[in-house]
């Protein structure tokens, strides 16, 4: 009985290879790991085209299930297909509490959606171009340019991973909006609860698109709050008097 109620929840990570890199993988399965338990995963494409050939060494490292589909007519996606009614199936064993969907593909949305209607949890993960319709339909939405390893070899990665990267300010107006729905008598709020309510809002809210791994170091940043930390090691924040600050690149 101990064991079954320390269970980390289990999650089903349904990979599209036609719309992923297999070079987020490891970064992938370490995302997945701080909110769960990843266990079934499965990845769907034409295995015997070339462009899918550097996916194979990765399947083995993670123990990912290769579920082969053959591009029987030019122009239809058999792999969408086959992702939907698999993860259609895992639903309803009723085995599971949530969902990794891996892609960029805005054809998932309506998954996504349909999963969550029946009280699953669903984790997207796909690049800065993915749809926002795909993006919103999720709980979570994890850009995979901030799973890329640091030492990703030169070239389109790299990058891609720099290129990626939002300067501090542009997360003013996040910060803000979040603060607004946060009750406070004179301006200070936690610096938790905020964190909390910014990922209700923006569910591919994330401060690794920022360059950074805290969002104290976000807050900091932007040069628009005053942040500090109080005995006991919490944080809180508030918005500078006249909030004429710019923000720091």
């Amino acid at each position: 009985m101990k064991a079954e109620q320390q269970r980390l929840p289990r999650f089903a990570v349904l990979i599209d290879a036609d719309n992923t890199s297999p070079q987020i993988a490891d970064g992938l399965f370490e995302e997945v790991a701080k909110f769960g338990e990843a266990s079934v995963r499965r990845i769907y494409g034409d295995f015997s085209s070339p462009q899918l050939r550097s996916w194979i060494e990765i399947l083995q490292k993670h123990a990912i299930d290769p579920y082969q589909q053959f591009a029987y007519t030019k122009g239809k996606n058999a792999s969408d297909i086959g992702l939907v009614i698999d993860a259609m199936d895992l639903l309803h064993s009723g085995r599971f509490d949530g969902f990794c969907l891996v892609s960029s593909d805005s054809d998932f949305t309506r998954l996504a959606s349909r999963l969550r209607e029946q009280g699953a949890d669903v984790y997207g993960f796909g690049t800065q171009k993915t749809p926002e319709s795909f993006r919103q339909a999720c709980r979570r939405f994890i850009y995979t340019e901030n799973l890329l390893p640091e030492a990703v070899a030169a070239g389109a990665d790299a990058a891609s991973k720099s290129n990626s990267l939002r300067p501090p300010s542009d997360a003013i107006p996040i910060l803000q909006k979040a603060v607004s729905q946060i009750e406070s008598e004179d301006g200070w709020v936690m610096l938790g609860p905020v964190g909390k309510q910014i990922l209700n809002l923006f569910s591919d809210f994330d401060v690794r698109s920022y360059g950074l791994s805290k969002l104290s170091d976000l807050v900091r940043k932007t040069g628009a709050f005053d942040i500090e930390k109080l005995d006991g090691g919490n944080m809180r924040m508030r918005a500078k008097p006249g909030g004429s600050a710019k923000g720091k690149k």
